[in-house]
C-alpha cells in the first residue's frame, strides 16, 4: 500500500461564501469525520488543502485505495479519501472528505481491477476471441491496513469461451470481495473471452 501525506489547516469559517473565497485562492475545503465515537477530537472537523499538492495526489491512482497521513495543523492523522466534488466543466476540485481510520479498521472500499496478459491472452491469440470486461473494479472489505491499490486479473491461460468470476478472483490476505459476503448468488461475471463472430462459418 502507497503511503501519500496532506497538509492541511484548520477551517474556521463554513458557507457556500467562504468556500468560493478559498478555491479563489487555490484551496480546496474539505472535511474529517468518523473515528471512536464519544471522544472530543472525533467530531467532523473542517479543512483547507492546498489544491495543486491535492490534485497531484489524485493524478496517482494508488491515492484513492491508500491510507493517507493527513496534517492538520502540525496533527498527524490516519484517513482515506471517502468523496470527492468536482467543478461541472472545469478541473477543478470543490470539495473533499476524508475518513478517519487506523491501520485496523474494518472498511468497506471501491478497488479498480489491473487486467494484464491480454495481449497474450491465447483465447485472443489462438482462438480468435475478443475480451470483454465486464466490471472494472469491485467493492471490498478488509481492515485499512489491507487495502489493496488494485487487485490483478490474469488473462494469460485463459481460453475462448470462458468466464473469469467474482469468485474466481485471487484477493490478497484479509480481503473479502462485498457482493460474494452476501452469498454464492452474487458471483458475477468479471471479464469472458468471447468466441468470435461467424467461425463455425469459417470452420465449415
Amino acid at each position: 500500500m502507497s503511503e501519500f501525506t496532506l497538509s492541511a489547516t484548520l477551517r474556521e469559517e463554513a458557507g457556500k461564501g467562504a468556500s468560493r473565497r478559498l478555491r479563489r485562492e487555490n484551496v480546496v475545503p474539505a472535511i474529517v469525520y468518523g473515528g471512536k465515537a464519544g471522544a472530543n477530537d472525533r467530531k467532523p472537523v473542517a479543512i483547507s488543502l492546498k489544491a495543486n499538492e491535492l490534485n497531484k495526489a489524485l493524478e496517482n491512482e494508488a491515492f484513492y485505495n491508500s491510507v493517507i497521513t493527513l496534517v492538520v495543523d502540525g496533527k498527524e492523522e490516519q484517513v482515506l479519501l471517502k468523496d470527492l466534488q468536482r467543478h461541472p466543466a472545469k478541473p477543478m476540485v470543490w470539495h473533499a472528505d476524508f475518513l478517519r481510520v487506523s491501520k485496523t479498521s474494518k472498511i468497506k472500499a471501491h478497488v479498480p481491477l489491473h487486467f494484464i496478459n491480454e495481449d497474450s491472452c491465447v483465447g485472443v491469440k489462438l482462438g480468435g476471441g475478443k475480451i470483454a470486461h465486464q466490471l472494472t473494479s469491485i467493492d471490498v472489505i478488509c481492515s485499512a491496513g489491507d487495502l489493496p491499490e488494485f487487485i490483478e486479473v490474469d488473462l494469460a491461460a485463459v481460453e475462448v469461451g470462458t468466464v473469469i468470476h467474482l469468485s474466481d478472483l485471487k484477493l490478497p490476505k484479509g480481503v473479502e470481495s462485498l457482493a460474494l459476503s452476501h452469498g454464492p448468488e452474487h458471483d458475477t461475471s468479471v471479464v469472458t473471452v468471447t468466441a468470435p463472430k461467424g467461425g463455425d462459418e469459417a470452420a465449415e
